[in-house]
């Protein structure tokens, strides 16, 4: 978990149906394994563009787990904002060779339950499954998400079966960069 807020009243989180926004380092496993001092650093960089990113676009960090941000947001705009804006701040750093670092993002909406300034339910658990599926550098959207913004700047993915979800997800992709096939059932 991130900075610990239970019992406190934490003003403007978003409430009610909020829009849900998971990051993921991919292969951070593998970096660690190969560069740990290296990742170290690239990992302290990573964490602040990240959450600068996030937190310019009026997000609340909820929670961190090791290189994974797990974010809230009033409205998918500013999730698409805060992605756009980390995506391009990744990309554009100069990373060690022997470390690059690419993040994936998922973006979901829904209600979720929340205690202690926190959140809980199914809209994570598809939001966590959202995210998997992508790739390195790819920023992936539910299609209730998708139905908020401007269809135009998305990339219409098709159905997919995620891991333990019931029903199959249409996945929206920004940008029309090019990735290997998702990473679903």
């Amino acid at each position: 978990m991130g900075d610990s807020r239970a019992g406190q009243v934490i003003e403007g989180i978003p409430t009610g149906t909020v829009t849900f926004f998971f990051t993921d380092v991919e292969g951070s496993t593998r970096l660690w394994e190969d560069q740990p001092h290296d990742m170290r650093r690239a990992l302290e960089r990573h964490d602040h563009i990240v959450r600068q990113s996030i937190e310019t676009n009026n997000g609340y960090v909820f929670s961190l787990a090791g290189d994974q941000f797990v974010a809230a947001f009033h409205s998918v705009a500013e999730a698409l904002d805060a992605a756009e804006e980390a995506q391009g701040s990744i990309e554009r750093e100069p990373w060690p060779e022997h470390t690059p670092i690419l993040i994936r993002i998922g973006i979901h909406v829904g209600v979720a339950e929340e205690r202690d300034n926190d959140y809980f339910g199914a809209v994570l658990n598809r939001t966590a499954r959202i995210v998997s599926a992508a790739h390195g550098g790819q920023t992936l959207l539910s299609s209730t998400a998708a139905k908020l913004v401007d269809a135009a700047q998305l990339r219409d993915l098709g159905e997919h079966r995620l891991k333990d979800l019931a029903a199959a997800e249409q996945l929206w992709q920004v940008g029309d960069a090019s990735f290997a096939a998702l990473r679903t059932l």
